[in-house]
């Protein structure tokens, strides 16, 4: 059953709170636009599938065309299928805690303005597909944890983080240094540090990466199936 209590969906309640965000509303539906969040422009969608495939196309028009339907996998399957000029581009997990995880080490540590460089070495290295880059927008700081001499092994960013939920992306660890729990003790530090203040901490990850799944689930990350929907290049959407 498709959830259609919009003012409870985390998700909503994530774009509401974005900066730029914009919003269409309906009887039994909502969608809100919000320009690059978590890397793309986003149209968050959430209600009953009939009545968000009728807002939709109102909510395409008043943004453009980078702008990607985005929400629950079963929501978005659902509307794509009543708008033939939609496709489903990608799925992936939203995954959350609303409690503290608490099994972060003393050597993980914000990092400041001068670890940049390295940050953006280690994640060209060990992640070079990270949405999250050093200086990158909506990126607010990193956290890293160090060898003991002082080698950069693990880092973790805070980006696209609002006042209810604290976002975590640009996971990443040295290749040499995998296997030692080091991924696990970054996103710990840094859930915890998001979590006070606000109702969740949060990130998104692609199913292929099955160790990434695990250790969240381990930390005490809930998943939530969602994917998100472009304009088929076939068929452009009537708006």
């Amino acid at each position: 059953m498709i959830d259609i209590a919009v003012e409870g969906d985390p998700l909503v309640r994530w774009a509401l709170h974005a900066p730029g965000a914009r919003i269409w509303r309906r009887p039994g539906a909502v969608v809100v636009a919000c320009p690059d969040l978590s890397h793309w422009d986003r149209l968050v969608m959430n209600g009953e599938p009939g009545a968000v495939a009728a807002l939709l196309p109102e909510a395409l028009a008043g943004t453009g065309e980078t702008f990607r339907p985005f929400g629950t996998e079963e929501l978005v399957t659902e509307v794509v299928a009543r708008l033939p000029g939609l496709e489903v581009s990608a799925t992936f997990a939203w995954m959350e805690t609303t409690a503290p995880v608490g099994r972060a080490t003393g050597a993980a540590a914000w990092l400041g303005d001068e670890d940049r460089a390295e940050v953006t070495a280690l994640i060209d290295e060990a992640y070079p597909e990270s949405y999250a880059r050093p200086g990158g927008a909506g990126v607010r700081r990193w956290a890293g944890i160090r060898d003991a001499d002082g080698t950069l092994l693990t880092v973790a960013a805070e980006a696209w983080s609002t006042a209810e939920t604290g976002f975590m992306s640009g996971v990443a660890t040295r290749p040499s240094a995998r296997g030692r729990g080091l991924g696990a003790a970054i996103c710990a530090f840094v859930a915890d540090e998001l979590l006070p203040g606000r109702e969740r901490v949060a990130l998104l990850v692609d199913y292929w990466n099955t160790a990434a799944l695990a250790t969240y689930t381990r930390l005490g990350f809930t998943t939530r199936r969602v994917a998100a929907a472009r304009r088929s290049q076939a068929v452009r959407v009537a708006v």
